[in-house]
């Protein structure tokens, strides 16, 4: 037996400050295209898409590179406070990426690490010691 699901398609959450579409094409644009439609979007509703962006955990980067098109009055005017947060954090350059290890010559990254050396326990105590369990 199939069990099907419904498609009611994409619901419009109400706390987001643009329409459905626009909400999809930022989110697609690539760096070139960003700015371009960022800036058909008034200055007040683009402070509020993105403080609405760095709220969602999977959009958060992305609400800082919306941010980075706004000025800091227009953030906090737009969500209070927090909005000179969104502000710094999106002023700040990011970080260095960590080093890779080295990899010793003739070893490629298909090397596996040794083993660490298995150790014998006993589970019954020192009073186990000379006697069997089988």
């Amino acid at each position: 037996m199939t069990q099907a699901h419904p498609t009611t398609g994409a619901t419009v959450d109400p706390e987001c400050p643009v329409s459905l579409e626009l909400l999809g094409e930022v989110y697609r644009a690539d760096e070139y295209d960003l700015p371009y439609i960022l800036e058909t979007i008034p200055a007040l509703t683009r402070a509020k898409l993105a403080a609405y962006l760095y709220g969602k955990s999977h959009m958060h980067q992305l609400g800082l590179k919306v941010a980075r098109a706004c000025e800091r009055d227009d953030l906090i005017r737009a969500v209070g406070e927090i909005g000179s947060v969104i502000y710094g954090q999106s002023r700040l350059k990011p970080a260095p990426a960590a080093p890779e290890a080295e990899v010793p010559a003739g070893r490629g990254r298909s090397a596996q690490a040794p083993q660490p050396k298995k150790v014998k326990i006993s589970l019954g105590g020192s009073a186990a010691k000379g006697r069997s369990f089988d």
